[in-house]
């Protein structure tokens, strides 16, 4: 049997975002985009209860186009708000939509989105090796900064420690503890 990070349960789902996902670097804009949002739908939540409504997010919020998100008004935050595949906080369906006008607004200033996030950790993967858990930080210098900066653009839900999340789901970080067959020094994953 294959040794997993701890935080991983035994639902098939949970173990392929573990081994398949969770730490593998991402660079594409949109892509970075979307797990962003989610990232900040799992305020208050576990991950686990976001990724299990990630098919039902992607079809609610137009696949994660910024283009057609931004478009969306009120009427859609009242449909959002009735959609029982989601989490129905209208603050964080709101903060999709405004995010994606946020995303558009640095495109348009020609920011390419995935190297402005990337160059929070000089645009290469850091590699942790960490042991157990307990020495996982949830924030760090480099998520308080990206937090920052992006509120400072309008996002919203990106405090420190959702940036921080999102930085080891999208791969900025690898925490694969060292005993976990994923860890950059096994060959397993």
């Amino acid at each position: 049997m294959l040794e997993r990070c701890a935080w991983v349960n035994l639902d098939p789902r949970y173990i392929d975002y573990h081994d398949h996902e969770w730490g593998v670097p991402e660079y594409d804009g949109k892509t970075l985009f979307e797990k962003l949002c989610l990232d900040g739908q799992q305020a208050g939540l576990s991950w686990f209860t976001i990724l299990c409504k990630i098919p039902a997010y992607r079809a609610a919020f137009a696949g994660f186009e910024p283009g057609l998100i931004a478009r969306f008004d009120e009427r859609d935050v009242a449909r959002l708000m009735q959609d029982s595949g989601i989490v129905r906080n209208r603050l964080k369906i709101q903060s999709v939509i405004n995010n994606a006008r946020v995303y558009l607004a640095m495109e348009e200033d020609g920011i390419d989105f995935g190297t402005w996030l990337w160059d929070f950790v000089g645009g290469e993967p850091v590699v942790n090796r960490w042991s157990g858990p307990e020495q996982v930080p949830i924030t760090t210098p480099a998520s308080d900064a990206m937090a920052k900066a992006l509120k400072q653009r309008g996002f919203s839900f990106v405090g420190s420690t959702t940036c921080y999340a999102f930085m080891q789901a999208t791969g900025m970080v690898n925490d694969h503890l060292l005993g976990c067959h994923c860890h950059p020094d096994n060959v397993n994953c």
